[in-house]
């Protein structure tokens, strides 16, 4: 009970760093590349993985792995997901754009039940299939806007929650040899890495508001992936699934407060049904011992 509770408040603060981090993104995705951006919201985000170590007494000695080639898988498709995402948040407002990505969740239960062979009750596939619902009517909008760019951040948004479901279930595996640290700090290497290779095809000139941003982002993306990792740790991932629709929640603030724009009806209906998903996973699972 205590560990998948302990799981849970981790994933849901995950969400708001999580959503947090996107909506810096956006807000630069207009002067910076996305090289440039992969690579600060990555080298940035080392600084909080570090500190997190430091705390836990892990450091450097988190810094040693036996499974250098299963941190090289996590981080290419981790790094794929990485530039999905920021793709689609450059062309669809942020609600719009996590939205695509909450279809990871839905992928993760049959991806769960089959390479974890974790156990799938009907109320959680209730949950998310409550949450689904959810997901399409916000994506309404989104899907009827005019124009390519719209498409092309659909697309992007829809490999974003493929790859999702593919490296959440990867990761899983993983804490059980690897520390959320040691996952965290080797997954922000790599993609700073990948970000800097782009360097060669042009970097934008940013002014110190859009640095500041990215950073801002960074850190933000370095303190969600700890919690999201140390969430996985601690419950299953077809438990933990149904929360990431929170996030979806805290995108329809930042984009009003940010870029003063709101999801119309369909958009409405969407966020009371995912919020009626996650209450009905989080009350039965106060009362559950076997969760």
């Amino acid at each position: 009970m205590t560990g998948a509770n302990d799981g849970i408040w981790l994933r849901l603060a995950a969400a708001f760093l999580i959503t947090a981090m996107s909506a810096l993104i956006r807000e630069a995705s207009d002067a910076a590349t996305l090289g440039q951006i992969i690579f600060w919201r990555s080298a940035v985000a080392m600084i909080p993985i570090c500190i997190y170590m430091a705390l836990r007494g892990s450091f450097p000695g988190a810094f040693r792995t036996a499974r250098p080639g299963a941190h090289f898988l996590r981080g290419t498709l981790g790094a794929l997901a990485m530039g999905c995402s920021f793709i689609s948040l450059t062309y669809l407002p942020v609600a719009h754009a996590e939205a695509l990505g909450f279809l990871g969740p839905v992928l993760v239960l049959p991806a769960a039940a089959l390479l974890l062979r974790e156990t799938i009750s009907l109320r959680l596939v209730l949950a998310v299939l409550v949450g689904f619902a959810g997901v399409i009517a916000m994506l309404w909008e989104g899907l009827t806007m005019p124009g390519a760019n719209a498409m092309i951040g659909v697309a992007a948004g829809l490999a974003f929650a493929g790859l999702t479901a593919l490296y959440r279930d990867y990761v899983k595996a993983m804490t059980r040899t690897e520390s959320a640290a040691t996952i965290s700090f080797y997954f922000a290497l790599f993609t700073t890495c990948v970000g800097l290779l782009t360097l060669p095809f042009g970097w934008n000139s940013l002014d110190p508001g859009t640095t500041a941003v990215l950073i801002g982002a960074g850190l933000l993306g370095g303190l969600a992936h700890i919690a999201a990792t140390e969430a996985v740790a601690r419950a299953p991932v077809s438990v933990l699934a149904p929360f990431d629709f929170t996030g979806l929640i805290w995108a329809v603030m930042f984009d009003f407060v940010l870029f003063s724009t709101l999801p119309g009806l369909p958009g409405w209906v969407g966020i009371v049904a995912i919020t009626l998903a996650g209450l009905l996973v989080m009350l039965p699972a106060r009362r559950r011992s076997d969760l």
